[in-house]
C-alpha cells in the first residue's frame, strides 16, 4: 500500500490558485484523504465573483453527474435486502418501460427483451440524455423541455413521471448491444422510489445523508443553504461570466419547488459532505462504527466491468481511456492507457460543472475536488492535479 508525500502535496495547492488566476476558473477546493484522514485540504478563488465571496469548506456545490454514485449506493442497499434483482425488468418498477421501442435504421422496431435494472446501472439500457441529434435523444429532448417549462410551474414534474415519460420514447439501440451516457440513473432514481415505497430524496436521506452527517446534502436547498450555493461561471472569449441556465431539468439557482429528485444530476454537496460518503465506500461500506452497505456488496459494486463489445462503445470518450464502467463509475482497469497517473482498481465519477471523485483503494487515498465551470467534467486541471497527487504517494508523511 502506497505511503504519501505531504510536502509534493503543497503543489496541489498551487496548481489549483494559478487555475484561478489565469482565469480558467472562478473557485475551488479540494481534499486528499489518506488511511482514513485528511491529510491535504486547499481552496482558492470565489464562489461568487461579483460580490468577492471565497470558496470555503461549506461552500454548495451542484454535483450534477457525481449524483450517480449515490443512486448506485441506493439501488446496491435494495439488492443486498433481496428487495431489488438486478435482472428485474424495469418494467416492474415504471411501466411505461414494458413495451419499448428502438431507433433502428430501417425505422422503429420493438426491443427484443426487456431493459432491466443492471441494464441501467451500466449505461447499457439505450436510454440517451438530449444533446445529440439522433431519434432517441430527440424524444428525451421533449421530457427535458417540459421539466423546464414546469420546473416554476404550480405543477413541476415529478422523478416518476419524468421516468413513466422516458419508458413512452425511442432507445438507441436494444438492451445490452451497446454502451450509451444517458438517462439510465434518473430511471433508477424512480425504481428506489418503487421499490422502497418512498420519495427517493426520502430513501437517500434515511439510509445515507442523515446517519453519515451529510448535512448539506440533498435535492433542495431552504434559503440559508442557499447563501453557500457557489455560482456556475461559463468560459466566454471575454473570460468567464455567469451562468444561469437549468441544464439536464436541474434548477440552477436551486430556488424552485423541486420535485424531479434526477438519480443522474440533482443533488447539491460539499466537499465536507461528499468525502463522508467516499470514505463509507472505501471502508468497505462501514464508516464511524456503523455499516451503510456490506463488504461482498462494495466489492461487487466497484468492481463490475462491462462486455468487450459495449465497452468498445467508450472508444470515443478519451477521458476514460484505460477504464471500464459498471454501476455508475468508471473503474480503471489498463492504467497504462490512461490520460491520467492513476492506479488499477480505482473508481469514481465527475459532474457536468467539474466536481470529481476518485477512491484509490490500491493506495487507500481518496482524491475530491469541487468547481462550477460549465462543461468541464474531467478537464485539464482534474488530470493535472490527479498527477501531482500521483507523485506524492511515493514518500512519507
Amino acid at each position: 500500500m502506497s505511503i504519501i508525500d505531504c510536502n509534493r502535496l503543497a503543489r496541489l495547492g498551487e496548481v489549483l490558485e494559478q487555475s484561478v488566476q489565469a482565469g480558467q476558473i472562478a473557485g475551488g477546493n479540494l481534499c486528499v484523504l489518506h488511511k482514513g484522514e485528511e491529510v491535504y485540504y486547499a481552496e482558492s478563488g470565489y464562489a461568487d465573483i461579483a460580490n468577492q465571496k471565497k470558496i470555503a469548506r461549506d461552500s454548495i456545490f451542484r454535483l450534477y453527474s457525481m449524483t450517480k454514485p449515490v443512486t448506485s449506493a441506493a439501488v446496491m442497499l435494495l439488492m443486498e435486502r433481496g428487495v431489488i434483482d438486478l435482472l428485474d425488468p424495469v418494467s416492474k418498477y415504471i411501466p411505461t418501460f414494458a413495451d419499448m421501442k428502438v431507433a433502428a435504421p430501417e425505422g422503429d422496431v420493438a426491443a427484443v427483451r426487456q431493459v432491466t435494472v443492471k441494464d441501467c446501472l451500466s449505461m447499457t439500457s439505450g436510454l440517451t440524455y438530449n444533446c445529440d441529434p439522433d431519434p432517441a435523444s430527440r424524444d428525451a429532448a421533449l421530457v427535458y423541455d417540459e421539466l423546464d417549462r414546469r420546473m416554476y410551474a404550480d405543477n413541476p414534474m415529478t422523478t416518476m413521471e419524468m421516468a413513466l415519460k422516458m419508458g413512452q420514447g425511442r432507445l438507441a439501440f436494444q438492451p445490452g448491444e451497446g454502451w450509451r451516457y444517458g438517462t439510465s440513473a434518473d430511471i433508477l432514481g424512480a425504481v428506489v422510489e418503487a421499490a422502497s415505497g418512498v420519495s427517493f430524496g426520502k430513501f437517500l436521506r434515511r439510509e445515507f445523508f442523515e446517519p453519515l452527517n451529510m448535512k448539506d446534502t440533498d435535492f433542495r436547498l431552504d434559503a440559508s443553504q442557499r447563501d453557500r450555493l457557489a455560482k456556475v461561471y461559463e468560459a466566454t472569449a471575454d473570460g468567464l461570466v455567469e451562468y444561469h441556465g437549468n441544464h439536464l431539468g436541474i434548477c440552477n439557482h436551486m430556488d424552485a419547488d423541486i420535485r424531479f429528485e434526477s438519480g443522474g444530476a440533482g443533488l447539491v454537496s460539499t466537499i465536507a459532505d461528499y468525502r463522508h460518503f467516499a470514505q463509507m465506500l472505501m471502508n468497505k461500506g462501514t464508516y464511524l462504527g456503523r455499516t451503510y452497505l456490506a463488504p461482498a456488496t462494495v466489492k461487487y459494486m466497484t468492481e463490475c466491468r462491462l462486455y468487450p463489445h459495449q465497452q468498445a462503445m467508450m472508444a470515443g470518450w478519451e477521458s476514460l481511456a484505460g477504464y471500464n464502467y459498471g454501476n455508475l463509475m468508471r473503474i480503471l482497469t489498463e492504467p497504462s492507457l490512461a490520460v491520467i497517473n492513476g492506479s488499477r482498481g480505482e473508481y469514481g465519477w465527475d459532474g457536468w460543472l467539474g466536481p470529481y471523485f476518485a477512491n484509490m483503494p490500491k493506495d487507500d487515498t481518496t482524491f475530491l475536488m469541487m468547481v462550477q465551470l460549465k462543461d468541464s467534467g474531467t478537464f485539464t486541471l482534474t488530470r493535472k492535479l490527479r498527477n501531482v497527487l500521483a507523485a506524492a504517494l511515493t514518500g512519507t508523511c
